[in-house]
């Protein structure tokens, strides 16, 4: 069993890494003073989830619940 919970937590440290650069290389939220005037109903904004930030959402929210199951299993100590 030693061996399944030193994979695991390999995993889980492979996991925390790859999480924390996409989560830099992400761009901010702030929409600025473009959206006061209008200005967020652009070709990119209605197409987001195919672009590449739209990538980066999907795989951070993959990598979270793996973070989070991983988590509980190593939390859980059966190993």
């Amino acid at each position: 069993m030693a061996v399944v919970k030193t994979i695991v937590t390999v995993v889980f440290i492979l996991i925390c890494l790859v999480l924390t650069v996409i989560i830099l290389m992400q761009e901010g939220k702030s929409a600025g003073l473009g959206a006061i005037a209008g200005a967020a109903d652009t070709y990119w904004g209605k197409n987001k989830g195919r672009s590449m930030e739209g990538m980066l959402v999907k795989i951070t929210r993959v990598l979270v619940v793996l973070f989070l199951v991983i988590s509980a299993v190593l939390n859980i100590g059966s190993f």
